[in-house]
């Protein structure tokens, strides 16, 4: 019942801003124009098409206002009145009382706000749809940044994903896609990271983790939490200052080179997915920031870690294989990978497979980042993913979100930014640590406590074997004989396997480095 009120609320709400107006009014079919015009009358429609989605995402709530944040930055796909609009939905969400998040605050740490603080900004500086933050200082004069979980959020979440569960459901029995497509699974993932994004103090911790992984990098700050005052609803952290990505114009008067900012922003992404399998998957602009200081000067400032995506080292080393044959235009082995990760059934014919994609990606090379469509080009290959039963990862679909943020970021930095080249030479890098002698070094080391464990004890079982009481057969000796001398052969042929593979790693090493420099 609960679902039901929630879907006619959904339809009352599309209603009453005319959503249905602004879609059917896309169209150029005459009797669809008829139309617009007969479900207009008696509604004012007169507030612009822009204002008019934003305003219907918000009374929708954080589901669909997050959907909403995620289309701003996809200026390439959305006229610039909607997109301007929706920007509005990354940190102006409504904020709620005041009052109320002093009420939590004082709930939490179970004392008054004045015994907490120093001073204390009653008024938000960002208001999201899951949370808001209030500046304020510690009694020691640590200046800090205090995000209170909005009040009454699990009921309001628990209904839209109830109902996202039961369409799911619909869509699966109803449709010819709905096996591979997989929605059960993705609104599952999705479940499951909004209820985490729920959690502030594990928030905290995905923040720390991130923060411990960037800290060699030098290219992006993320605050330091104060542990003492993180609790589930509400979470302290430091106090970052810079300038939101989105102010372009006043980044470029700052004398931030753009350029360099679109590059460092590819290689925070793909450090974090290809090295640290760990990555913040809700990059939209409300949660980047650019520091001016002159220590830190044009350092991302990275917010908002509600969200973060994980990926196993299978994971990792399927995906850089795709990456890497899809730079270097082997369309064959993305198609052998498709087949060699079960994505596609194994009756396929690569030759068939191979002809698809590369009908899709390669008139999409060699162009500036401005002149691709990634809408186009993801809409050529769902239709491809179609004819070839590819089956949905849910894994993977936080990746694919995140990559287009990264993309709409890099396009408002540098037009001019070829995502391809960019990331190229990085997976490269990343390919040879995989398989070169540095990568083999660390897995021995992490062997190493094993094998501590066991060559302690090789004496003892050895004074054993020679102490035991005399009695065995000439036949038996002779069977330990012939194992013993199997022994040394396998030893000798490994030792000697050993010293060629490591020739091989340094000779594969050194071709590579003659290909890549």
């Amino acid at each position: 019942m609960n679902r039901f009120f929630r879907g006619v609320f959904i339809v009352w709400t599309v209603l009453r801003f005319g959503l249905d107006e602004l879609v059917l009014s896309s169209f150029a079919h005459p009797w669809l124009r008829r139309l617009t015009r007969i479900v207009s009358l008696g509604r004012n429609l007169r507030a612009p098409r822009g204002e008019r989605l934003r305003l219907a995402l918000e009374a929708l709530g954080p589901i669909f206002v997050k959907f909403g944040q995620v289309m701003s930055t996809r200026r390439d796909l959305l006229p610039a009145d909607i997109a301007d609009e929706l920007a509005r939905l990354q940190d102006r969400v409504p904020p709620f009382e005041s009052s109320l998040a002093v009420a939590i605050i004082e709930k939490a740490f179970g004392r008054p706000l004045d015994r907490i603080f120093a001073s204390f900004e009653q008024t938000p500086v960002a208001s999201a749809s899951i949370a808001q933050v209030h500046f304020a200082t510690l009694p020691g004069g640590r200046e800090v940044a205090v995000k209170v979980l909005r009040p009454n959020m699990l009921p309001a979440i628990e209904k839209d994903l109830a109902l996202m569960h039961m369409m799911a459901g619909w869509v699966e029995r109803a449709s010819a896609d709905g096996k591979r497509l997989k929605p059960r699974e993705v609104v599952a993932e999705f479940d499951k990271y909004l209820h985490d994004e729920l959690d502030l103090l594990r928030e905290a911790a995905n923040a720390a983790q991130l923060r411990r992984n960037m800290q060699d990098l030098n290219l992006v700050m993320i605050p330091e939490m104060v542990w003492d005052f993180c609790m589930p609803d509400v979470m302290v952290m430091e106090r970052m200052k810079g300038v939101p990505i989105s102010h372009t114009q006043r980044l470029r008067d700052a004398g931030v080179d753009m350029k360099k900012l679109a590059r460092d922003g590819v290689t925070i992404f793909f450090t974090q997915v290809f090295r640290d399998g760990f990555f913040h998957a809700d990059m939209h602009p409300g949660n980047i920031q650019v520091s001016l200081a002159p220590a830190t000067f044009g350092r991302y400032i990275s917010l908002d870690f509600g969200i973060v995506g994980t990926l196993t080292e299978v994971d990792k080393e399927y995906l850089a294989q795709n990456f890497s044959a899809f730079f270097r235009r082997d369309y064959k082995r993305v198609a052998e990978l498709h087949l060699e990760s079960g994505w596609v059934p194994a009756t396929t014919r690569v030759d068939e497979l191979e002809a698809a994609i590369r009908a899709c990606c390669e008139p999409y090379f060699d162009r500036p980042l401005k002149e691709i469509s990634l809408g186009l080009v993801l809409m050529r290959l769902f239709q491809t993913s179609r004819r070839f039963h590819v089956e949905i990862q849910p894994q993977l679909v936080l990746l694919q979100k995140t990559l287009l943020n990264i993309e709409g970021l890099g396009r408002d930095l540098d037009p001019d930014l070829d995502l391809w080249s960019t990331a190229k030479p990085f997976l490269e890098r990343w390919m040879l640590e995989q398989v070169g002698p540095e990568k083999l070094l660390a897995q021995l080391k992490a062997e190493a406590p094993t094998y501590a464990k066991l060559l302690p004890g090789l004496p003892r079982l050895i004074t054993q074997y020679l102490k035991a009481p005399p009695g065995v057969s000439r036949q038996e000796l002779d069977a330990l004989l012939a194992e013993q001398r199997r022994t040394n052969r396998l030893l000798q042929a490994l030792i000697y396997g050993g010293l060629g593979f490591a020739l091989g790693l340094m000779v594969m090493q050194f071709i590579l480095r003659i290909r890549l420099f």
